[in-house]
């Protein structure tokens, strides 16, 4: 079986985080969407809602799971056995820190990194955004996907 993981803080999971993994879909036969749970950043929705919220949205797919972890990406790696790690870069910003983690993390593992690029309608959409609109009243639907409920 070809599992991948995709890591990261999904505070809250956008439409481009949703094409990462439709597009990843398409080359694997699992994907885990891994919330990793970082003590030192403020999110705006505790662990478990965001691991809810992901879960009923991919209720109907069983090839996506979604995990909550703790500690290095690659160890949660190894620990599934996954044999990559899927990301998505919007920037050549992204991509520059993408790199170095990527060549970390195969050092120590051997486990390959697959940069997705964002597809170009999506680029200015981040949950760093999102969250921004949220705070003020905003509708944030256009960038979530569609049967994404924030208001579990």
């Amino acid at each position: 079986m070809k599992r991948a993981i995709f890591p990261g803080t999904f505070d809250p999971f956008t439409i481009g985080h949703y094409s990462v993994v439709q597009r990843a879909l398409t080359f694997m036969d699992e994907v885990i969407i891994s919330i990793g749970i970082n003590e030192s950043k403020r999110t705006c929705f505790p662990t478990e809602k965001r691991v809810e919220m992901i879960r009923k949205l991919y209720a109907n797919e069983p090839r996506v799971k979604v995990e909550a972890y703790n500690g290095l990406t690659v160890d949660f790696a190894l620990q599934h056995e996954a044999k990559v790690i899927i990301r998505g870069i919007r920037t050549v910003r992204d991509f520059e820190y993408e790199e170095t983690i990527a060549d970390i993390n195969r050092k120590l593992s051997g486990i390959e990194t697959i940069l997705l690029f964002t597809e170009p309608e999506l680029t200015s959409v981040s949950s760093t955004i999102v969250r921004e609109l949220l705070q003020f009243g905003k509708d944030v639907t256009p960038f979530l996907p569609e049967g994404m409920d924030i208001n579990l």
